[in-house]
């Protein structure tokens, strides 16, 4: 946290010796170590019995035979196999009611659906759909049941299909309501939710499921975004968490710390689901301004909805005019950068979390380009030992956060810094890193200690699991050379 009143006693750091220091001039020669845990004839699909699996889709199928093809590295090509289609082999559960579709996606190892998780879940199968009605008919299933759950409750960020189901977290000092598993608002909940629906529609051109529930949804995301810019008062929401731990509860009554109202939507937490120290979370609200002019696209031309179409238009621009005013400021080394949290009254949190939406995914969301100077600046503060919660070890360096902890590297991380950049150096570092830490059992984890990669959190993460197909498919389709070497 840095109270930018006090930068006029910081000596400040010119460019060169930041990069120096940092170590992003030196490029990506120098890889960390290697760990081997198999041998070739260890490559054995870990993927569930084809009658065991939960969703079988030809397209999938046929995608992953003709990208293996591609792929000259026998181990990277096995992960490719595990991971990509992992969301379909063991998260969706998919029905009909009322004769509409509707898909539940649990993240893995947590029986709930996350409304982030579970789009990007099932992102990369979009370009897909069109070849395959039964996937596209999922798709729009996921979208159904994510409108479902946020006329539910919009400032909810997972839910349970049942709604019977009783909530270890029942007794969390917010309005809890039946189905619902956690109620941590994150404005990057409803972003996503935006997000899939607006990119189905792009690929598939079908608009059948932007229906009056998908509508009303759009609106009642508009108002709860409105609700928290808390021009007129705290709005309905509070959290508190009594566990003991700081980074599941919020300050101040549950509302968090104060905030000067400056137009930007204030975020309890963070995509990692942690606490927000700073309620203005800057990639959250760049990834609202992405979403929200999607969606004005989306009521302008499908519903010539013009007031609509305008109320969201003006809710982006608010947003945007705000971060470019107050969102941009002076670190002490590595110029002017994004801060990820902000309050308006001048203070800042300088850090970077591995979790998406976060500062590095800034192109990636569509919000800037790659070549944005400031992002350029944000994107070397980090990925270097200025942001605290990148590490360096034996057989890594990458983001993490304070989610899991210090010295853990976030396999997300690693993934969206190889999605955002176009240095096939660093591309290559990012996969062989990827293939050098999956401990040997050919699937993405949530997180890995930078010295021991067979220390590492939840071994079922398909959220991880299919980002990772995703960078794959992102090279075969852009830069296919690079699948031909073996790492």
């Amino acid at each position: 946290m840095v109270n930018f009143n006090q930068y006029s006693s910081v000596t400040m750091l010119n460019r060169r010796s930041f990069i120096k220091k940092s170590g992003i001039g030196l490029g990506y020669s120098l890889l960390p170590g290697s760990v081997k845990f198999l041998s070739p004839q260890d490559f054995i699909s870990r993927r569930p019995e084809v009658g065991k699996r939960k969703f079988i889709s030809k397209e999938v199928e046929k995608t992953i035979r003709s990208v293996k093809k591609v792929i000259a590295d026998p181990e990277l090509a096995w992960m490719f196999e595990n991971c990509f289609p992992n969301t379909l082999d063991t998260t969706v559960t998919f029905y009909h009611k009322n004769t509409k579709p509707y898909t539940f996606v649990i993240t893995g190892d947590i029986d709930a659906m996350w409304l982030r998780d579970s789009s990007a879940q099932v992102f990369p199968y979009l370009n897909l759909a069109n070849e395959d009605e039964k996937l596209k008919n999922l798709l729009k299933g996921v979208i159904n049941k994510q409108i479902e759950f946020v006329l539910l409750d919009p400032y909810a960020n997972a839910f349970y299909d049942d709604p019977s189901k009783i909530s270890e977290w029942k007794d969390d000092r917010t309005e809890m309501k039946p189905g619902i598993h956690e109620r941590k608002w994150e404005v990057d909940s409803l972003c996503y939710v935006m997000r899939l629906s607006y990119h189905y529609w792009k690929v598939t051109g079908d608009a059948s499921v932007l229906d009056e529930d998908w509508k009303r949804a759009m609106g009642l995301i508009v108002q709860t975004f409105r609700e928290q810019q808390r021009k007129n008062s705290k709005g309905p929401y509070h959290f508190q968490r009594a566990d003991g731990n700081p980074l599941d509860t919020q300050f101040a009554g549950g509302y968090g710390n104060p905030t000067q109202k400056i137009g930007l939507i204030h975020s309890m937490f963070r995509p990692s689901d942690d606490a927000t120290f700073y309620p203005f979370l800057i990639s959250s609200n760049m990834f609202a301004v992405v979403s929200l002019r999607q969606t004005a696209e989306i009521f302008n031309d499908v519903f010539k909805d013009r007031s609509m179409a305008k109320d969201c238009m003006d809710l982006a621009n608010e947003v945007d005019a705000a971060i470019r005013k107050y969102g941009i400021l002076k670190h002490p080394e590595a110029g002017s950068i994004y801060a990820l949290e902000i309050d308006g009254f001048g203070n800042a949190l300088f850090m970077d979390d591995a979790n998406v939406p976060n500062l590095l995914s800034i192109p990636y969301l569509g919000y800037a380009s790659g070549e944005d100077e400031v992002y350029r600046n944000t994107r070397k503060f980090s990925l270097s030992n200025a942001n605290p919660w990148f590490s360096t070890g034996k057989f890594a360096k990458g983001i993490g956060g304070p989610h899991i902890g210090e010295h853990k590297i976030w396999p997300l991380g690693l993934i969206m810094q190889a999605l955002t950049t176009d240095q096939e150096d660093e591309i290559i570092y990012c996969l062989k890193t990827l293939k050098a830490t999956h401990a040997g059992t050919g699937f993405i984890h949530e997180s890995f200690d930078v010295n021991d990669p067979g220390n590492f959190t939840r071994s079922w993460f398909a959220w991880a699991n299919t980002l990772f197909g995703e960078l794959i498919l992102h090279l075969y389709k852009t830069r296919p050379g690079l699948l031909r070497m073996k790492f």
